[in-house]
């Protein structure tokens, strides 16, 4: 794609123009206001279930021995893996000089960032003790506590604190020129001062754009490598263990390409609405939507390849125990899940061979949703299967889901959508200033 503003080939001003004005002169819209009610009632209810924690113990999950994760550790797993195809769209592809990703970056950084926020909340609940979770933190004590350096979670806590404020400064530098255009464009005092603050006194000089740039790229440098060791210390959580099902040696590319395989899929199901509501098809075009769904499909065959590497090297192991836990997945009590999960992340995205499949809006969307909810599955199964039967069939046990379990699943959608729409509403949803240097590059005017 020779550039991404391509569909009335948009000049200088109508840019800006046609960005700014969503957010200083649309007015709040009634499909805006009924999302944001729903998601802020399921976030009511992600409080309440925190609140009844907080009082009760993790006892009122469906965990026990010897399930003893279960929905929380899936939950972490699944929101942490769906930020990381923003960082790849925007500082990956930002390092590849890749100019498509310019329409794409800044809602998927924001994604990221919401992302990664709410994934955060779950493994400090699980502690069982979550009100001294800051233990985990390498700090000095007059007590001689030190952090336990052999434990997965301090390692888990360095690598969701140093991703989280490593995107959100990357976020909010690619943010200033934009968020100056906003106080230079606003009306109102309370809007010019808002934004002027955030804006940190950028006027667009030489030397502001030449630290700017110096400063992204040394982000994007570090960004993409982290986000890689973050999902493979994440995956390292479960291949530490010796247990059947979990100790492989796949595990880190194996979560990468899951988490890229999640994270294209929610890009698609946040991008398709926002062009579809805000009229942003000048930018967002078709060839935005092809090149996503085919990344999808790559990240998803190789996902694929990680099953069936799986199951060859259980029976081509030999190990009985490795061998029973594939054949409980296939036909135990979880054996629906697995189906699920095969339905879902193998057999519906193989439609994104065919082209007109890929730039069909309706069918690209539903796919998203298909393999957000089979990589949730993915997630469980890979928990509950290799848990609920070990070694010794006096251990076994079953895992049963409360209504607690469900209420921080869904009450964790609403939260992460309520940060998504308050950004909608108050920020640039695609970076103007980039869009404004590539139609400069590609013949715009400034009329």
């Amino acid at each position: 794609m020779s550039a991404p503003v391509r569909r009335g080939e948009p000049t200088l001003a109508s840019v800006t123009d046609q960005v700014s004005a969503i957010v200083l002169q649309r007015p709040t819209g009634r499909i805006w206001l009924l999302a944001f009610a729903l998601a802020l009632a399921l976030t009511a209810l992600l409080g309440a279930g925190i609140s009844y924690l907080l009082a009760k113990g993790v006892g009122i999950w469906g965990v026990d021995m010897p399930v003893a994760w279960a929905f929380a550790i899936a939950d972490y797993v699944w929101w942490i893996a769906i930020g990381m195809a923003g960082t790849f769209i925007s500082a990956a592809l930002y390092l590849a000089r890749q100019e498509w990703r310019t329409s794409l970056n800044r809602y998927a950084e924001a994604m990221t960032v919401f992302a990664v926020s709410v994934s955060g909340i779950f493994p400090i609940l699980h502690l069982g003790r979550p009100w001294f979770f800051y233990w985990l933190a390498p700090y000095p004590d007059r007590m001689g506590v030190w952090p336990q350096w052999r434990s997965s979670l301090l390692w888990d806590f360095f690598a969701i604190v140093a991703y989280l404020i490593v995107s959100i400064l990357y976020f909010y530098v690619g943010l200033i020129p934009d968020l100056a255009t906003l106080r230079d464009r606003a009306r109102t005092r309370g809007k010019q001062v808002f934004y002027g603050l955030l804006a940190l006194g950028w006027r667009g000089e030489a030397r502001h754009w030449q630290r700017f740039e110096t400063l992204s790229l040394l982000l994007a440098g570090l960004a993409v490598p982290l986000v890689f060791s973050v999902h493979s210390m994440v995956a390292l959580d479960f291949s530490e263990a010796l247990l059947p099902g979990w100790h492989s040696t796949i595990f880190p590319p194996f979560f990468v390409a899951g988490a890229l395989f999640s994270g294209f899929a929610m890009v698609l199901v946040l991008g398709i609405p926002l062009r579809r509501f805000y009229g942003l098809g000048d930018f967002i075009t078709e060839r935005h939507l092809d090149n996503l769904a085919k990344m999808l499909l790559a990240a998803g065959l190789f996902v694929d390849y990680s099953y069936l590497s799986e199951i060859f090297t259980a029976f081509y192991g030999g190990d009985r125990y490795e061998i029973a836990m594939t054949m409980q997945r296939f036909t135990g009590a979880y054996a629906w899940v697995f189906w699920t999960t095969i339905a879902c992340n193998v057999v519906a995205i193989q439609a994104l061979w065919w082209a007109r499949v890929r730039r069909h809006h309706g069918v690209l969307f539903a796919l998203g949703i298909v393999v957000l909810v089979g990589m949730w599955f993915e997630r469980f199964m890979l928990i509950a299967s290799s848990l609920y039967r070990d070694f010794l069939p006096s251990s076994w046990g079953m895992f049963y889901p409360t209504l607690w379990d469900l209420a921080f699943l869904f009450g964790s959608i609403g939260l992460f959508f309520v940060l998504f729409l308050l950004f909608v509403r108050w920020l640039p949803l695609v970076s103007m200033y980039e869009l404004r240097k590539l139609a400069h590059r590609h013949g715009g005017t400034a009329a």
